[in-house]
């Protein structure tokens, strides 16, 4: 520290020294004779960026930016920490540090004097986190002109210590010394060091995927700064509102067969989420709460948590309601991080899937609707995972889950997975998951599924500061699998129960970024429906099943879609959007005129059909169903289904 001290001592010094050169500099070779010499017009600012255990961290980018927006710097801080500014003009100024691609600290207003170097040190808690900053007393030229005996008096100055560009200290003594002449001489160019910071901007090589930027990226938060960030915490939180209009135009306002879509003809909160991340000496847990039409419609795709009793479904696997025990979590998970090569976290709890390319979280997204690649996979998991980082730029991570979107494990088989991510290039991205031994049918024992799921996203056309089109970029998604065992198979007959799938998306950003247009769309065909979204006819769930529409082995499913997505972003945590999308299928599948709500509203018995009179019939054998209405095949009540779906959608996302 002492050295840190010093050397802080010895940059201070000189940068005053150059502060008072910039008086012989600057003076007026015109001035009538006995006028004095003009005085300075820069100041300096001198610190030292250390972490919490005092040590000098370097790499971090301090920026100074004037108030009026007229001017803006940024230096490197060294191996020692050490970051200097020796050109700011007189006035108010705002510094900012920022580590990697993390976090940066609040900005801190200083008072820059012509004359003065102040002394401003950043304390930063790694990795890469600004927690707080600390304002020294300033150093004044005129305090400089009488030191008290030892205080910057005649410093021994190291050429090592120089700023690149600024004048040896011969240099600075021949200058200073040197007798104003009454010639008008040339010009004098100022030192490199007081006319412009130059030092490079810092790039982190050490934390993973931090050594540029990929914000660019589908599926990942644009934020680049966050609002809340300590030593012990970094908040988020999420708020998702949209209105869509359904041109089937459903009377019971039902939209069916996605995992955004929900409503139609309505304003909506998508989702309302809060939480963060917690860090303390390597220890990790985030816990995101989640509310609006998420902690309702994501949990409907989960069958695991059937208990066999009152939905019809002989397969239960236990008690307890884990549906409503999790239905307010999306992300809750406890771990530690080792400092092995790039690092090594070990997490154990509820965490977002990665297959699917799309994130969770719509706000992360080129569009709002994704494809039936995205919506038909998971969107979390229940386990462990393990994410190694040998490179900062390849992350390997393996899981051992409950099952495929799952609070409970299905049969007798936790479910293995793991993702490969590896990004090279900031303009690219390859992204592999691979998903296997689970047991994920309930009720079907012995029947194992198996999945890959890989994208490539490129970036090919670069220009932020464009007020045209700023950047250009491409996703495209494959995914392949299926069931077997258990008198299902992969291949053929007529037990096929498998998957095979593709989207592809086109983004392009407008005028600095704040504008994006997304075109694209994708397909699927699911043999046995597997993955296909039930219906939520009657109220009908994973678990429950209805016989309106089966998912059996064998059973067809082709469907495709297409969506036009406008973006305005004009501050990065918000974004204001509009979308236009087309879905078909080759069979009757989406929510027609007539809805798919029964008359009287839901009976609470999907699984069954139900009389036209809304009343249960107690059966899913049709032929019974009949028996049981009473008037033959007219007097059963049938959901409106049609094989197209056309809607236009606005909103607007929040993410802090």
């Amino acid at each position: 520290m002492k050295a840190d001290r010093y050397r802080r001592s010895l940059l201070t010094s000189s940068l005053v020294a150059g502060l008072s050169l910039t008086t012989v500099f600057a003076a007026e070779p015109a001035a009538p004779a006995g006028a004095g010499v003009a005085g300075p017009t820069l100041g300096a600012v001198v610190g030292v960026v250390r972490s919490q255990a005092k040590a000098p961290v370097a790499g971090v980018v301090v920026t100074a930016q004037k108030a009026d927006g007229t001017s803006i710097r940024a230096a490197l801080s060294g191996s020692d920490g050490v970051f200097s500014f020796a050109d700011l003009p007189a006035g108010q100024w705002t510094l900012t540090a920022k580590a990697g691609n993390v976090s940066r600290t609040n900005p801190a207003s200083l008072e820059v004097t012509a004359g003065e170097a102040i002394e401003f040190d950043f304390v930063i808690d790694a990795p890469a986190m600004i927690t707080s900053a600390q304002k020294r007393a300033p150093v004044t030229v005129a305090s400089l002109d009488s030191p008290p005996p030892g205080a910057f008096s005649k410093p021994t100055i190291n050429p090592a210590d120089v700023p690149v560009g600024y004048p040896a200290p011969a240099e600075q003594a021949a200058a200073a010394a040197a007798p104003a002449s009454p010639a008008v001489p040339a010009a004098p160019s100022f030192p490199e060091a007081l006319q412009a910071n130059v030092s490079p901007p810092g790039v982190d090589n050490a934390t993973p995927f931090a050594y540029g930027d990929f914000t660019w990226l589908n599926g990942s938060s644009r934020n680049k700064d966050t609002i809340l960030d300590t030593k012990f915490f970094t908040f988020e939180g999420r708020f998702d509102t949209h209105f869509m209009e359904d041109f089937n135009q459903p009377i019971d306002h039902t939209i069916v067969g996605a995992t955004e879509s929900f409503r139609s003809g309505e304003v909506q909160i998508e989702q309302a989420s809060v939480g963060g991340d917690f860090h303390w000496e390597n220890v990790r847990g985030r816990i995101l709460f989640m509310d609006g039409l998420f902690a309702t419609t994501t949990p409907r795709n989960d069958a695991s948590s059937a208990t066999g009793s009152g939905n019809g479904n002989t397969g239960g696997v236990g008690q307890w309601d884990l549906q409503n025990a999790y239905k307010y979590v999306s992300e809750a998970y406890g771990g530690y991080h080792f400092n092995v090569q790039h690092g090594l976290n070990v997490d154990a709890g509820i965490f977002v899937s990665y297959i699917g390319l799309f994130s969770y979280y719509n706000f992360d997204n080129w569009t709002y609707q994704p494809s039936y690649v995205s919506s038909n996979t998971p969107w979390f998991f229940n386990g462990v995972r393990i994410q190694y980082f040998p490179t900062n730029k390849l992350k390997i991570e393996p899981w051992v889950i409950n099952g495929w979107q799952s609070y409970a494990k299905y049969n007798s088989h936790l479910g293995l997975g793991g993702q490969l991510l590896w990004e090279p290039k900031e303009w690219f991205k390859l992204v592999a998951n691979q998903y296997g031994y689970g047991e994920d049918n309930l009720g079907l024992r012995n029947t194992q599924r198996i999945h890959t799921d890989d994208s490539i996203l490129v970036r090919y056309y670069n220009k932020p500061e464009s007020l045209g089109i700023s950047k250009m970029a491409f996703s495209l998604t494959a995914d392949a699998g299926c069931q077997y065992g258990g008198g299902i198979t992969c291949h053929g007959g007529p037990n096929k129960s498998a998957f095979v799938g593709w989207m592809l998306y086109d983004r392009i950003w407008f005028h600095k970024d704040i504008l994006g247009l997304t075109l694209g769309g994708g397909y699927m065909t699911n043999p046995g429906r597997y993955l296909t979204l039930l219906p939520p006819i009657d109220g009908a769930w994973a678990a429950s099943g209805t016989p309106y529409f089966t998912e059996n082995p064998g059973q067809p499913a082709h469907m495709w879609d297409s969506t036009v997505t406008l973006q305005y972003m004009p501050k990065q945590y918000i974004t204001w959007w509009a979308e236009v999308g087309y879905r078909h299928s080759d069979v009757p599948y989406f929510a027609g005129r007539d809805g798919v709500t029964p008359p009287g509203g839901n009976n609470g018995l999907p699984q069954y059909y139900t009389c036209s009179t809304g009343t249960s019939a107690m059966t899913n054998n049709l032929a019974a169903a009949e028996t049981a209405c009473g008037g033959g095949l007219s007097s059963i009540w049938f959901p409106d289904l049609r094989r197209s779906e056309a809607k236009v959608s606005v909103g607007v996302m929040v993410k802090f």
